[in-house]
């Protein structure tokens, strides 16, 4: 019942938009802020939602899809902080010397701390990632859970920067639940004491990072749905992508040699997980009956995450509806980077006789799992083919955007926020911050986007960490996995999106000439990162 009911529903709702009454239908109101939550996935696919072509129930996050719009070609960095940099200062990592992860320069505010000009009072609660104490950062209450290797048990984990005691294990403790326990409490005391104030709410969820952790209840929803296997559920995705027009052309054929050098080995995995474990994608049919029951597990755990999640949402919206303020929120959801296949052990280790998804056991999602996860493109985290860089983003705001369930086939990546909340908040960004002067967004906003207005050319789209860069400019896409050795890429993503046809040695003086502007802008970022100040924009 669970395979067919998703795509039904979500086809129901976008075919009859009239049941979302009671939304307003003219844009906002002039001069009035909008409150702002921007809620953040951890190591989700791009396929993972309903809404985007998965079969994960998620009906909050299809829901707010369906009232306001999803962006077809949006970008994170392929990486957790570095993209967390990305978001909460409107800069790319290297320009805020977040790569590796370095303290921020002076110049370097976050959003909250130039928010209070205009009156917003901040709320974090779940992963932060970024350097330095979250009220330093301009919040004025936070949640924050450090330790990511725990879902049941965190060991590390403060409130308002103060350290709590480690819950037990008959407490009830499940982290992406106390994400949003904690944010509820936050809108709730804001309501109680600054009713009419703008509020920034930042809630960003450790889901479904590893390790695969999930409550019980929620496992057994899934238990017999992934024994189909990953093609099988690969080729569903992107039948219902195509359907929903979120990308069309080739399904990428999955990249078994590529696997992160940190990962376990082969022999690694089976001697400490148990012989259903594989390092690599390999055709469903062949694998043997442990190892399909064993990834079919684990599957179900991933999905019991994210449904978990899109249920803890509900109640952050829930709280919204009961303050009387979520026709006047602009909500943002997205993911860090995409999907995860990676596979290691730490925390506690891993016990291969507990119940799979179990605080005692520490298992990755992989690569066969992994690749399904974000269908339809190449690659997973950490790289920056269109697996590990490309993200859901839903953009629901009912006092402010007219359409409702539309597309948005712009390209936007997660520097492109600061300047879109600080447009909508009436903040200028300043030209100098801490007595240092800041160099230009290398963004933009994105509210002519939301509004389907017609916009100008945006600037280029960079990607570099650790040895793997990319850069999109229009749609046009040079990427290499790693560097010096790796070549470069070209794609052309108006036609290729999923990256299937290498461009490199037809067309030689297109690459070189994309290479050369990612080269003048990493030249550019690390300079800035450094201190050095920047160049104008090309």
């Amino acid at each position: 019942m669970l395979k067919n009911a998703l795509p039904r529903l979500w086809a129901l709702i976008l075919g009859l938009p009239m049941l979302w009454v009671g939304f307003p239908t003219s844009a906002a109101e002039p001069g009035k802020k909008p409150n702002v939550v921007v809620i953040l996935a951890d190591d989700l696919g791009f396929s993972d939602l309903g809404c985007y072509g998965g079969e994960i129930e998620t009906p909050n996050l299809d829901a707010l899809a369906a009232a306001g719009v999803r962006f077809t070609q949006f970008y994170n960095t392929g990486r957790c902080w570095p993209s967390r940099a990305a978001l909460l200062t409107g800069y790319y990592a290297q320009e805020v010397n977040r790569d590796p992860q370095g303290p921020r320069p002076k110049w370097a505010a976050l959003l909250p701390e130039l928010l209070k000009e205009a009156g917003y009072r901040s709320y974090h609660s779940g992963k932060w990632h970024v350097d330095g104490a979250v009220l330093a950062g301009g919040f004025d209450g936070s949640y924050r859970l450090e330790d990511t290797d725990r879902f049941f048990s965190p060991k590390n984990h403060q409130l308002d920067d103060q350290p709590l005691p480690q819950p037990g294990p008959d407490e009830g403790y499940y982290a992406t639940r106390a994400i949003a326990e904690r944010a509820v409490e936050q809108l709730a005391k804001h309501d109680q004491e600054h009713r009419g104030e703008p509020f920034f709410l930042y809630l960003a969820f450790t889901s479904p990072h590893f390790p695969l952790q999930a409550l019980p209840e929620d496992i057994e929803r899934y238990q017999d749905r992934y024994k189909e296997g990953w093609d099988a559920i690969r080729q569903e995705r992107w039948r219902r992508i195509q359907e929903m027009g979120i990308v069309s052309g080739i399904l990428s054929a999955p990249d078994p040699e590529v696997i992160p050098t940190h990962n376990l080995s082969a022999e690694e995995l089976v001697e400490r997980v148990g012989p259903g474990e594989m390092l690599h994608i390999a055709p469903w049919d062949e694998l043997t009956d442990e190892q399909k029951a064993f990834q079919a597990g684990k599957m179900a755990v991933h999905a019991a995450m994210v449904d978990r999640m899109d249920r803890e949402i509900g109640r952050v919206l829930d709280q919204l509806k009961a303050m009387g303020a979520f026709d006047d929120t602009l909500i943002l959801f997205m993911s860090d980077n995409g999907a995860s296949l990676e596979q290691i052990i730490r925390g506690e280790g891993h016990d291969p006789d507990a119940p799979i998804g179990s605080a005692r056991t520490f298992l990755g999602l992989g690569q066969g799992w992994a690749t399904t996860a974000n269908t339809p493109f190449r690659l997973h985290k950490i790289w920056n083919h269109e697996g590990g860089v490309a993200t859901p983003l839903i953009v629901h705001w009912p006092a402010g955007i007219r359409d409702r369930g539309a597309l948005r086939r712009a390209p936007g990546h997660l520097v492109d926020l600061a300047p879109t909340i600080l447009e909508l908040a009436g903040v200028a960004p300043p030209d100098s911050f801490n007595d240092e002067p800041r160099p230009p967004f290398p963004g933009q906003s994105l509210v002519p986007v939301l509004m389907d207005e017609a916009v100008p050319d945006r600037p280029p789209i960079f990607f570099k960490h650790q040895r793997r860069s990319a850069l999109r400019d229009g749609d046009w896409k040079i990427v290499r996995k790693e560097t010096p050795e790796a070549l470069w890429e070209l794609y052309n993503l108006a036609d290729d999106r999923t990256e299937t046809r290498n461009l490199a040695a037809e067309l030689p003086e297109k690459l070189q000439a994309l290479v050369a502007t990612w080269t003048e802008l990493d030249e550019r970022y690390r300079r800035e990162g450094a201190g050095e100040g920047s160049t104008p924009k090309p």
